[in-house]
């Protein structure tokens, strides 16, 4: 399905503030950013995406393909939901930052005036971390610290159970050092915002998002598939096809993660978001809010493929937004993973220009792709290239990544019996994700947790090393289990490590630290 222009045009008018002397967006607007949608989806075989462009304040086009499910013959449209996963984020940042042109808090406010149970490993960074601090990534854990605590789903872990266990999650570095993306200090974030404005925090975000900028298609919390219309499901590839996983229920539930990347919204709604953004003078943020949200925070690296496709020279973290240049010109943006879809914002505040994405399947380097083609489509860059150079591009940095770090062969794995694994028998527990069982059953040795029910897989030997093949296949990043030692005493510890040196740091084995507790029941 594709958005015509007539569409594109009424929803500038509705929510989007129109230069007096700008002119209406012409055919070459629409074609070029249909084609390369058209290219990206021939490229990676999409199951559907929907696509907004901003030029200038105006929406210059809307471009939707594929369906909500492979094979249910039901059309992505512009009001398709999606999950939007990290770009949460920027709302919550948005959302507190209402909360402090009403008063209701305050950046530099410690985090434990909101939240006294609020607790970090260091008693002094309990002490001393800020509101802010809690969006910009720098609170000296490591990279996804904790996330087992949310992904994946569904678990029995509760936002409570999130502010209970960062006490128990290390740091790699000093508080405010350096920077290392975190999810559950944003999930903080949210329950501040709710003790703040007194209500749970998705109420707070319909009242002060959602209700004022009229995105009234978009979903947060608990609510139901029927009374949402139009809803994209998330999809993985198996054999080269696109297939439906985790598809949603009647009710759809309230997660864990919901601040940090549980809203769904399509991209008509989310043009809204970006058009706001877009115009400085629009009353949703005070002039100094924006700016407070746009300041870079905290420094980031800068990476090769930014100093070669983008001639980028910095590149830094606001409150929910990343910032950086782009052949010179400033860049805001954001991108989400979750559970099989895939989205992006990018931003051109100078140009006032947006750029929405969003995919219900694999869509890490089509996202890539395709953004970077439109961005240069903006700024009208001499060397402008199309979906299938970018596309080139990846795959080489891919094939070198993986040459550079080849993943073990793990083909001689079998099945643990249970008398080589004897001595790892039993109940062990971390003391943030809990218990997990390593016990005979049927197949073999089982490795399940007790509170994430997905991490569940069998025991197997690859020569002498132990290894975790979980049973569903969605969770695809298998773990070493590193046994304590023989002559370890009392209090030993048994750790995980990522087979694939690649994967998503999500799968946050590196933090786990079982201890024994008891025979197997």
């Amino acid at each position: 399905m594709r958005c015509t222009l007539p569409l594109a045009a009424a929803l500038s008018a509705a929510f989007l503030l129109a230069p007096a002397n700008a002119d209406a967006a012409g055919p070459d607007d629409h074609t070029r950013v249909a084609r390369a949608v058209d290219d990206t989806v021939q490229r990676y075989g999409l199951p559907g995406i929907a696509v907004g462009v901003i030029e200038d304040g105006r929406v210059v086009a809307i471009e939707t393909r594929g369906e909500l499910a492979a094979g249910s013959g039901q059309a992505v449209a512009p009001d398709t939901l999606f999950k939007i996963a990290s770009n949460t984020k920027a709302m919550t940042a948005g959302v507190l930052a209402r909360l402090v042109d009403q008063g209701k808090l305050r950046w530099d406010d410690p985090v434990t005036k909101y939240l006294p149970q609020f607790r970090m490993h260091d008693p002094w960074v309990t002490a001393n971390m800020q509101v802010r601090d809690l969006l910009v990534h720098n609170s000296g854990l490591g990279l996804g610290a904790g996330d087992l605590m949310l992904w994946p789903e569904p678990n029995s872990f509760t936002r409570a159970d999130i502010i209970t266990g960062l006490q128990h999650l290390k740091p790699v570095t000093s508080f405010r050092s350096g920077y290392a993306y975190d999810n559950l200090l944003y999930v903080v974030a949210g329950e501040v915002a709710a003790a703040a404005a007194g209500m749970p925090f998705d109420e707070v975000v319909r009242r002060e998002l959602f209700e004022p900028l009229d995105m009234d298609g978009c979903r947060v919390g608990q609510w139901r598939l029927d009374e949402a219309g139009s809803v994209a499901q998330p999809h993985r590839r198996v054999d080269g096809r696109n297939v439906p996983v985790r598809e949603d229920g009647e009710v759809v539930p309230d997660i864990t993660s919901m601040a940090a990347g549980g809203i769904r919204c399509g991209v008509d709604d989310m043009l809204k978001w970006v058009g706001m953004w877009l115009d400085p003078k629009h009353p949703w943020l005070s002039p100094a809010q924006r700016r407070a949200v746009w300041t870079a925070h905290m420094p980031m690296p800068v990476s090769e493929r930014m100093r070669q496709w983008d001639n980028s020279h910095f590149s830094a973290y606001g409150y929910g937004w990343r910032l950086s240049d782009v052949q010179g010109e400033w860049k805001v943006a954001h991108t989400g993973t979750l559970s099989g879809m895939y989205s992006s914002v990018i931003l051109l505040p100078d140009r006032r220009t947006g750029i929405v994405m969003l995919i219900n399947g694999e869509g890490e380097a089509a996202r890539t792709a395709l953004g970077q083609v439109l961005v240069e489509q903006a700024i009208g860059a001499d060397a402008g290239h199309d979906v299938a150079h970018y596309a080139a591009l990846l795959d080489q940095e891919r094939a070198g990544r993986a040459a550079a770090q080849p993943l073990p062969d793990t083909s001689t794995r079998r099945p643990a019996t249970a008398e080589e694994a004897a001595a790892l028998a039993g109940v062990w527990r971390d003391p943030w994700f809990g218990e997990v069982t390593i016990c005979p059953r049927s197949d073999g040795i089982a490795f399940a947790s007790a509170r994430s029910p997905l991490m569940r897989g069998r025991l197997m030997r690859v020569g002498a090393r132990w290894l975790v093949d979980w049973d569903d296949d969605g969770v695809d990043a298998e773990a070493w289990l590193q046994p304590p030692s023989r002559d370890a005493g009392k209090g030993a510890t048994l750790t995980l490590s990522h087979v694939d040196p690649d994967a998503d740091f999500s799968y946050d084995y590196a933090d786990l630290a079982f201890t024994r507790q008891r025979d197997c029941p």
